[in-house]
């Protein structure tokens, strides 16, 4: 491993000298990386949607040792997946060479490691513990990178007893802003869940985009978990949010019970000019697992024919 530390860091230093001491003096000590320009407010353009498996769909499975990851990921090869999502719980290791042998599987099975998936929870009233979770999100940053995974999901958490929602997300913030400037040297996306709790609202999520105003920020979009407000419906929420998700989780019901129209869904992403992952999230109530093991190939058969009316991919 001290080879490739060595050429990465003789890539990176030849970088900034082809680049110049003037383009240093303007851009300041952040010259040094090269920052991706950020697309978001381009246009809809033409949607690339791809079909995804979220690792977590398994984990009944994958944590009482009935398959392995690596099983999971050959498992996309015979469900016709384009890539699949490494939530970290069930990786058995998390040394360099077990990560890495993971990332050749997937290469030489041709299927993408679209991120990876950890319970860093940001939303902390002491401030200790939030510099624990900054901690925490680089520990997964270096896994996701081991990985080649391109983001890293992160959550918020719930609503403390006694604490604003305004309070909440200014502690989102706070810890994201920090734990970006170590994923971004990596070339690494966080990639925030509107998962239950705090994020259960798209204005919630849009305010967190828009204050830590990066390119390495996102949002992981949970078709299933936003509140109705007066105002703006499930679908409505999701539309405001597809501009900035790097990826999306799919389920068929919202969190309340109500069926979700997925046609609907990929109109939505399509029409938005969305690039990315339509990963399932197989996640059913307790005691109503897939005992057949039907429902999630049928799931992801689903999936794949809406990507393929929708896209400009026909995967």
């Amino acid at each position: 491993m001290q080879g490739e530390i060595g050429r990465r860091e003789f890539l990176r230093s030849a970088g900034a000298c082809v680049f110049g001491s003037a383009g240093a003096e303007l851009l300041g000590s952040s010259a040094a990386r090269a920052m991706p320009q950020d697309t978001r407010s381009a246009g809809p353009g033409i949607p690339r949607l791809l079909s995804g498996c979220s690792a977590y769909s398994f984990r009944k499975r994958l944590m009482n040792g009935q398959i392995t990851m690596e099983d999971f990921i050959r498992s996309a090869v015979d469900l016709r997946l384009d890539g699949v999502d490494l939530t970290v719980y069930y990786l058995k290791s998390t040394e360099p060479v077990y990560l890495e042998s993971l990332r050749y599987l997937a290469f030489r099975n041709a299927v993408a490691i679209i991120g990876a998936a950890c319970g860093s929870r940001t939303v902390q009233a002491d401030p200790a513990k939030r510099t624990e979770a900054v901690e925490d999100i680089k520990k997964w940053v270096d896994v996701a990178s081991w990985l080649g995974a391109p983001q890293l999901r992160i959550l918020a958490g719930n609503l403390p007893q006694g604490v604003s929602l305004a309070q909440a997300t200014d502690w989102i913030v706070e810890t994201m802003k920090a734990a970006i400037e170590y994923s971004g040297n990596k070339g690494i996306i966080l990639s925030l869940e509107n998962n239950r709790g705090v994020t259960q609202n798209a204005d919630t999520c849009l305010e967190v985009i828009h204050r830590v105003d990066s390119p390495y920020a996102g949002i992981t979009l949970d078709i299933t978990h936003f509140v109705p407000t007066p105002s703006q419906d499930e679908y409505a929420q999701i539309a405001a949010c597809i501009p900035y998700a790097t990826n999306a989780h799919i389920l068929d019901r919202f969190d309340s019970g109500l069926p979700i129209d997925l046609e609907r869904i990929w109109k939505l992403f399509a029409q938005a000019g969305f690039k990315g992952y339509m990963s399932l999230e197989y996640d059913p109530k307790p005691g109503a697992e897939d005992a057949s093991g039907t429902e999630i190939p049928q799931m992801i058969s689903e999936i794949r024919a809406l990507c393929r009316k929708y896209s400009s991919t026909a995967s």
